[in-house]
């Protein structure tokens, strides 16, 4: 690809801007939490019918998946869950082909009044979108979108079959981006633009959910010390566990990638839930958790740790010895990821990077997980993750730079454009 077919892509992107940051919004405005997804996925059906893309929109059946490398268990109501693929054929195949990824499900907003804007009505301000999914994932997704809009736009056309691909669950198991591969799309690389302050994700954690769940022993809270609390007992499980927690920090220490940070795997009790009275001694506790894994732990032998570390604790606690907590495996069951076997894709984007950033993209060990395992685990379809930056995800105030955003968007138009191939339009 010649300097001139470069510069005229990198102009369309700053061309087609404003009305990326159009589409961004409308995407970020739709509250698209777990089981809620359907409103954008219509959105992107939508989009991509518009462009002339070839659009396979359905609906994930769960027992097509549950044997699959990676599948999380699924507990709500998963009746309207649904993956939409658009595909571009070339008329010449003459590039490689190519997986566009990106997820629209987010995590919940929390309490509204501490947000200084509502999180689902997207703001601009001192060049940042602020709204839930702005920066995790949705201007990621749209960027991919005017990725390939300003090749054409440019007077191009790709000449290898590309798979542009909105899934749901990223956030809490994962099947949105199995369901694709269990329906059979392939490419011979996947991009995910997650946003990753402009660094190439070398290396990711996997993750485990589990939930405790703890009995008690009600009276009356003045007869307390002849009931058993059981949100007390939880909280003994919970240092239980930040004891093993520090064990596979140390272990971590001896990871080639992940030996390089302070403390890569993080174990949070995220939701808890017991008791129906202020007066009762708690008879239940119920305490959601979730703990990292590092690429190569097999997620069997450390959820038998995880149960060997509950049932340890149990036997030394007075209630729990005879009443033994449960444990519950509620969602990612999910390996941790390297990049590897990638120099094709890693070149070609390599290219794209030098271009509009200059020099060579910097690796990120991600003490995080995205969708590029199963590509690469279940496949071997290498998997790049790359995109913008930003700011408090899963928190307040969630924000993408616009300025990195719209860099990001220029490099994967070029990386597109060089792994695909370009002829003119």
């Amino acid at each position: 690809m010649n300097a001139e077919t470069q510069q005229r892509i990198l102009d369309a992107v700053d061309a087609g801007f404003e009305a990326q940051l159009a589409t961004t919004r409308d995407f970020v405005a739709i509250p698209s939490t777990r089981g809620a997804e359907g409103p954008c996925q219509d959105m992107i059906s939508d989009l991509l019918r518009a462009r002339g893309y070839e659009v396979d929109d359905w609906h994930i059946n769960v027992d097509d998946l549950k044997d699959l490398r990676g599948f999380g268990p699924i507990e709500h109501d998963f009746s309207k869950a649904r993956s939409v693929v658009g595909t571009y054929r070339p008329q010449t195949n003459g590039g490689k082909s190519l997986i566009l990824q990106g997820h629209c499900d987010v995590v919940p907003a929390g309490p509204l009044e501490l947000w200084d804007t509502p999180p689902f009505s997207p703001v601009v301000k001192d060049g940042k979108m602020f709204g839930r999914g702005a920066c995790d994932m949705k201007s990621g997704t749209i960027g991919a979108l005017y990725a390939l809009d300003a090749i054409k736009a440019a007077g191009f056309k790709p000449t290898a079959r590309i798979h542009f691909q909105s899934v749901i669950e990223e956030e809490s198991t994962g099947v949105g981006a199995l369901s694709t591969l269990q329906r059979g799309y392939r490419a011979d690389a996947c991009f995910i633009p997650e946003p990753t302050g402009g660094k190439m994700v070398r290396s990711q954690v996997g993750v485990i959910w589990f939930r405790l769940r703890v009995k008690g022993h009600p009276t009356h809270v003045a007869f307390a010390g002849s009931g058993a609390n059981a949100i007390m007992a939880a909280y003994h499980l919970i240092q239980a566990l930040q004891k093993l927690e520090i064990e596979w920090n140390e272990r971590a220490k001896a990871d080639r990638h992940f030996k390089t940070l302070n403390h890569p795997i993080n174990f949070n009790p995220g939701i808890i839930k017991g008791g129906d009275w202020a007066s009762s001694v708690p008879a239940w506790c119920d305490v959601d958790c979730r703990i990292a894994v590092l690429p190569g732990w097999s997620i069997a032998d450390h959820q038998k740790e995880i149960a060997a570390c509950v049932a340890a604790a149990a036997r030394n606690h007075r209630f729990l010895a005879n009443n033994p907590p449960e444990i519950e495996w509620s969602g990612f069951l999910s390996e941790g990821y390297e990049l590897t076997d990638a120099a094709a894709p890693e070149a070609a984007f390599g290219k794209a990077f030098g271009k509009v950033y200059g020099g060579l993209p910097e690796d990120l060990v991600f003490t995080a997980l995205t969708d590029t395992r199963f590509y690469g685990l279940n496949h071997g379809i290498p998997s790049l993750c790359f995109g913008a930056s930003g700011g408090e995800m899963h928190g307040f105030n969630e924000f993408v730079d616009l300025d990195s955003l719209k860099k990001t968007t220029k490099a994967m138009a070029l990386f597109i454009a060089e792994w695909c191939g370009v002829e003119k339009a």
